[in-house]
This record gives structure tokens, sequence and C-alpha cells, in this order.
């Protein structure tokens, strides 16, 4: 059984049953002391009554007065009463036992006989010598008595100084081993414990055999080792769980990543729906993945696209109806669930039983809310989706109706980007070669007549200005694919307009100068392209009406660039043009208006003409304006006999 006093009450035990074991050894030896003490004075007076003895023998011999006979008498009586009641204070007593009181009775007995002899005077040398010599024998044997009882007292006293060592020693020994068992072993397994602890063996424990200080001690680290092993134990397993969780999340994150990505980089409906149908299964597990697509009406489900999908039933399931198999029976509030398939009395679900599945996973796609699609996930095995899952699964459907929308948008900007093209071809073949050729159906209709009038000089004049209006005509179809064919590639439009002010030398044969100024940010393609089509147009209503002898080019490079096609022709007033010129002004404000610029034209009869195109404070990209103007590729086909028409 483990002791129930602490610590201290052991130590207090202990010390206090050596200190009265001490004490005791301590108070019996200064008695014993003080014994012998009194003893020896004891002694000392008792061998004075042998020196008293002979003193009276002497004075009774040499017939001393009777007074000093006395006084000697006297004197002897007060040593023995001295040695009968002893002096504390000196110390002196008799140690009194049987032997040394009868020794000291024989004492008294034979000196009142000695006494009474010595007092009368009466005795004889012969009697006084006898009687002296019995009386000092029992002094004698009185001092022996006493020396043999004060023996007897050195030896107790010898014995309690060897037992005072042998309490030394045994007390020293008690103190080491209870220090060793209370103490020092307590904390030995207390420190040894401690360090099983701090290398993280929480299952250690510390055995507890008393309920001291240190037993208190031991339960409270034993219930701090099972705290910590508890607490250990769970944060183990919460962050194993932690991590497991992270690791699923990361692989969702993963998954998410690497199917956006792709989306992102397709190209077609059909490499995008096959692509993410492989990646879908894949993440998932899937056994089979079938895409569906429905139609406005969502009564019909399409397959646009499967991974591991049986052939036969690809072929049986590439179009279903509403609600006649459980893929594609959605409803508007739908949402992502199991359908175990041998439960289910759809009939086409009896082919998916018979291929071996057994549950399809239904996600629906939504697009704003509105239902779109469908992936189905078919499993050969149990399934069951977690919330995370779950979360996955939508999150990719809603990635996906996203790409799918954006493929679409994309679509329907190039076909919106090939239709105002088309528009602004059909402006331009209207208001330049559409005249021309109206000009020339006059003419042949004049000549025509000329020649039923036979009116030669008549004939001649038509003939000259169907020539003029050919060549006219030639120009501008030429003119018109410049401008259409025109590029830039860098972020540096100074080489197109050197290329546009060549081209343009080549065909009229005027000089042309370019000068450049400053120094700005490089201009977005979109930007140059719609500025090479008004720096085009400004040339050609040069060509066509200025009748000039040179052109420049002027480029202010700053926060607003600026171009300026400057030339010295005839000019005209800028304030009332009326005529072809203004149609040239027009399809120039309609480019500037595109990327947010602004065409100025100053000019004055006889005083040349300066266009001006100033663009905003560093020039955004057209599509971010929200405006479409990209040109036709160079070997898009033109529909020249059903042009777009114009507004």
């Amino acid at each position: 059984m483990p002791s129930t006093a602490s610590l201290s009450t052991k130590l207090v035990r202990i010390g206090a049953g050596l200190l009265v074991v001490a004490l005791a050894s301590i108070g019996l030896t200064l008695w014993v002391t003080w014994q012998l003490e009194g003893g020896a004075a004891a002694v000392n007076e008792a061998g004075r009554l042998r020196m008293q003895t002979w003193r009276l023998t002497s004075a009774v011999q040499a017939q001393l007065p009777p007074a000093e006979v006395a006084a000697l008498v006297a004197k002897f009586d007060n040593s023995l009463d001295l040695l009968r009641s002893g002096d504390p204070s000196r110390p002196l007593f008799v140690p009194w036992d049987e032997s040394v009181s009868r020794e000291f009775a024989a004492v008294q007995s034979l000196w009142l006989v000695q006494r009474s002899l010595w007092l009368q005077g009466d005795a004889t040398a012969e009697s006084t010598q006898q009687s002296v010599a019995v009386f000092v024998e029992a002094i004698d044997r009185f001092v022996h008595a006493i020396e043999d009882e004060l023996s007897g007292l050195t030896a107790i006293l010898n014995l309690f100084q060897f037992l005072m060592m042998a309490l030394a020693i045994g007390g020293a020994v008690i103190m080491l081993y209870t220090g060793y068992r209370f103490v020092i072993n307590p904390l030995a397994h207390m420190r040894q414990g401690l360090r099983q602890l701090e290398a993280g063996e929480f299952s250690v424990r510390v055995a507890v055999n008393t309920h001291d200080e240190f037993g208190q001690v031991a339960a409270g680290f034993n219930r701090m080792a099972a705290t910590l092993q508890s607490m250990y134990g769970g944060l183990e397993s919460q962050v194993e769980l932690k991590t497991r969780r992270i690791e699923a999340q990361r692989a969702r994150l993963e998954a998410l990543y690497e199917v956006s990505a792709f989306l992102a980089s397709a190209n077609t409906i059909e490499e995008l729906s096959r692509g993410f149908s492989q990646r879908v299964r894949r993440v998932m597990k899937a056994d089979a993945v079938a895409v569906r697509w429905s139609d406005e009406a969502n009564q019909r489900y399409l397959m646009l696209a499967s991974d591991c999908f049986p052939q036969e039933m690809q072929e049986e399931e590439r179009s279903l109806l509403a609600g006649a198999c459980a893929c594609g029976n959605l409803q508007p509030d739908a949402r992502t669930r199991v359908i175990p398939i041998h439960s289910h009395e759809t009939a086409p679900l009896r082919h998916c039983a018979k291929v071996g599945y057994q549950n399809v996973v239904s996600v629906p796609v939504r697009l704003q809310q509105r239902l779109i699609g469908e992936i189905d996930l078919f499993f050969r095995g149990e399934i069951a989706l977690n919330a995370d899952e779950t979360e996955l699964l939508d999150t990719l459907a809603s990635h996906l109706a996203s790409a799918l929308e954006g493929l679409r948008a994309a679509a329907l900007e190039r076909e919106a980007a090939v239709g105002e093209e088309r528009a602004l071809i059909a402006r331009e073949l209207h208001d330049s070669i559409a005249q021309s050729l109206a000009f020339l159906k006059i003419q042949v209709q004049l000549l025509r007549s000329a020649v039923q009038k036979n009116q030669p000089e008549r004939v001649n004049t038509t003939l000259d200005e169907l020539d003029v209006g050919l060549r006219e005509s030639i120009h501008d179809v030429r003119e018109l694919l410049v401008h259409f064919r025109t590029r830039t590639n860098t972020d540096d439009i100074e080489a197109a307009l050197q290329e546009t002010l060549q081209k343009f030398q080549h065909q009229t044969g005027l000089p042309t100068r370019l000068q450049l100024d400053g120094q700005g940010l490089p201009l977005p393609p979109d930007v140059q392209v719609q500025v090479l089509h008004v720096i085009q147009e400004a040339l050609s209503n040069v060509r066509k009406h200025a009748g000039a002898s040179h052109v420049s080019l002027e480029v202010v490079k700053s926060a607003r660039w600026c171009f300026t096609v400057r030339d010295n022709g005839t000019g005209f007033d800028a304030a009332h043009a009326h005529g072809p010129t203004h149609v040239g002004m027009k399809i120039m404000r309609e480019r500037a208006e595109r990327i947010g610029a602004q065409v100025d034209v100053v000019s004055a009869p006889t005083s040349g003409t300066a266009v001006t195109l100033t663009l905003p404070p560093y020039p955004v990209s057209a599509s971010s304006l929200g405006t479409v103007g990209l040109p036709l590729p160079d070997n898009a086909p033109v529909d020249f006999e059903n042009p777009v028409p114009i507004p």
C-alpha cells in the first residue's frame, strides 16, 4: 500500500525521532557524567575519612586536649553528614546502591563505637590501633563500593558514547536512505519521464507509490502525459485529416486549372467538348462520360462528345428526347445528382445496365441560370459524391458553358466583323467604282446614239470619255486593293507609312515626303490599321480632286499622335464642300470614330488642303471601345454580286 503521509510529514517524523534519540542520549550522557563527577567527589571525601581517622588516632595517642579531639570528631561527623546528604553544588553525592549503603552503614556503626572511645579518652594504644584498623578497613570497603559503582557508570557512559556514534552513523544512513527513497529516486524517475516526453514518447508514465508531494507531482505528470498523448493523437489525426483534405483540394484545383487552361486554348466546339469529356472522366475516375447539348426549348439533347462510351450506345443516344431517359431529363431547378441505373425503369437505362453501368451522375450545364446542356458520368460501381466533388463538377460545367459561349461569341464577332467590312467595301465600291460605272454606262448610251446618228466627232469625244472613265475605274480598283490589303505587324508605324507613300508615288507619279517628330508610345495594331486607312483615303482624295504637284505626310509623336496629309493642290471651300469629296471625308471620319480620333480639314481655293488626324491620349485598341473594325484577310472572298446594302 502506498504511504499516505506527505513528504514533509515523513521528514518531520524521521527528524523528530532522530532528535528525540539524540536528546535522550545526550541527557543520559550528561546524567552519567554528573553521577561520575559527584561519585568522584564522594570518593575523595571518603578518602578524607581515612586521613581524618589517622589524625584522630594520632591526636588521641598524643593525648591532645579533649577540645582538639572533639573538633576533629566534629569534623569527621561533618564529613559523614556530607557523604550521607551530598552537595549538588559541588557536585558531591554518593552513588547509592545496596552494597554502598551497607558499607556506609558499617562505617557509621563503627564510627559511633570509635567516636565514643575517642571522646572518652580511655582508649589504649593497642585497642585504638585495632579498632582504627577495622574502621579504616570499613572505610576502604566503602570507598571500593563507591568506585565499583562509578566503574559501572563509566561503562554505561562508554556504552552511551558508542551508541551515540552508532546513532550518528545510523542517522546519516537513514537520512541518505530517506533522501534517496523520497527525493532522489522520484526526481530521477521524473527526469527520465521528462526526457522520454521530450523525445516524443507520450505513452510514458511515472510509477506512483506514495501520496506525498512527489506522488502528487508524479500523478500530475502522468495526467499531463496522458493529456499530451490524447492531444498529440488527436492532432495527428487532425493533421492527417487536414492533409487529406488539402491534398483533395489541391487535386481539385489542379484539375480545375487543367480543364480551364484547356478550355481557354480550344478553338472548336468539337475539340473543346472532346477534350473536356476526357479530362472530366480522368478527374472523376468515371468509366465513361457523355457531354450533351440541348436545343433552345430544352426538348432534345444532342451528344457533343463522349469518352469511353460504347459505340452502340453512342448511335442510340446521339439525340435524346427530353424525358425519354434519365439522361436529358432535367428540370429548370435540377442539381447534380447520382442516379442508380438498376432501380430506374427508363428503357434506355436498361441498355446502360446491359453494358455494366450501375450509376450515372447527371451534371446540369447552365449559362446565366439558363439550362443549356448536361454532363453524364457513368460508373460500373457504387459512387457517392461529397460536397466538394459536387462543387467541382458544377464549376467545371460552368466553365464549359462559358467556354462554349466564348466560342459562340467569337464566331458572332467574326461574323459581325466580316459583315461590317463587307458593308465598308460596299460603301467604297458604291462611292467610287459604282459611280464610275454609272458614268461609263451613260457614255456607252451616248456612244450608241452618236453611232446611230453617224456623228463621228461625237463618237470620238465619247470614246475619249470612256477611256478616261476606264482608267479612273482601274485606278480606283487598284487603290481599293491596296486599301484593303493594308497590314501592320510591328509596333512602329513608320514602315507602313513609308510603304503607303511609296505605293501612292508609284501610282500617281507625285513626289511625297514623310516627316516624323517627337517620341510617343507605340500604337496598338488595330489603331495603326485605322490610321493607315484614313491616310490612304486622304491620299486618294488628293489623287482624284486636288491636282497637286507635291504631297507630304507629317507625323507628330506625343501623348496625342497627329497625322497631317498636306498637298499644294487647288483646294476647296471646306465649309461648303459638295460633290464627290464629301464621300471620302465621311469615310475618314467613320474610321476615326472607331478609335476615338478626330479628323480636321483645312482648305481654301488655290491654297491646297491639309487633312489632320488627331488620336486620343494613349489610344487603346478598338476592341476595348466595343467596336469591331477588323480588316478581311488577304484571301477572304468578297461577294461583289451581293454586297451588303448601304443604309
